[in-house]
């Protein structure tokens, strides 16, 4: 039997430290460290490493806690590393005013990925920002740069609440 102990911040403490940031300087604090990563990045062992104007990257080590039943790291890891990429690239473009939330993604796993695969990185770009619509593309890889995995994500666009 194994155990893994989790802890994080709470996540209201980041959203009301966002108030009156861009996306892009709310990204920027959390890879500073001003801001505490979320509790996703604590769960599964991984965090925003870069982000600057239409980009964002992350990384992470996926462990025993990962694994599907057949022994290799699950599906979901890998979708939820480029859902956190896509949608940071798409946040690096936002105002203070706006907020998004993903309405589409579209993940293709493309080589298996086991514990033996160490950190992995994953990378994503803008492709267009219009009013209502932001798209992005990204691509997860491992220490030697090949792709383990890529996809897309389209995000509606919509005033940011005040807290």
């Amino acid at each position: 039997m194994r155990s893994r102990t989790t802890t994080w911040i709470d996540p209201r403490a980041s959203a009301a430290a966002h108030e009156g940031l861009s996306g892009l300087a709310w990204l920027e604090a959390i890879v500073a460290g001003r801001i505490p990563q979320p509790p996703i990045s604590a769960t599964l062992d991984f965090v925003i490493v870069e982000a600057r104007h239409g980009f964002a990257a992350f990384e992470g080590t996926p462990g025993e806690h990962v694994l599907n039943p057949m022994g290799s790291v699950h599906g979901g890891y890998a979708c939820t590393l480029l859902d956190s990429a896509l949608g940071s690239a798409v946040m690096s473009v936002l105002d203070a005013g706006t907020a998004y939330g993903t309405v589409q993604i579209g993940v293709h796993l493309v080589r298996p990925i086991g514990v033996e695969t160490g950190r992995v990185r994953c990378e994503a770009r803008i492709v267009h920002r219009g009013r209502a619509l932001a798209t992005a593309s990204g691509e997860l890889v491992d220490r030697e740069g090949r792709v383990l995995a890529h996809g897309t994500t389209t995000c509606a666009l919509f005033p940011r609440a005040r807290s």
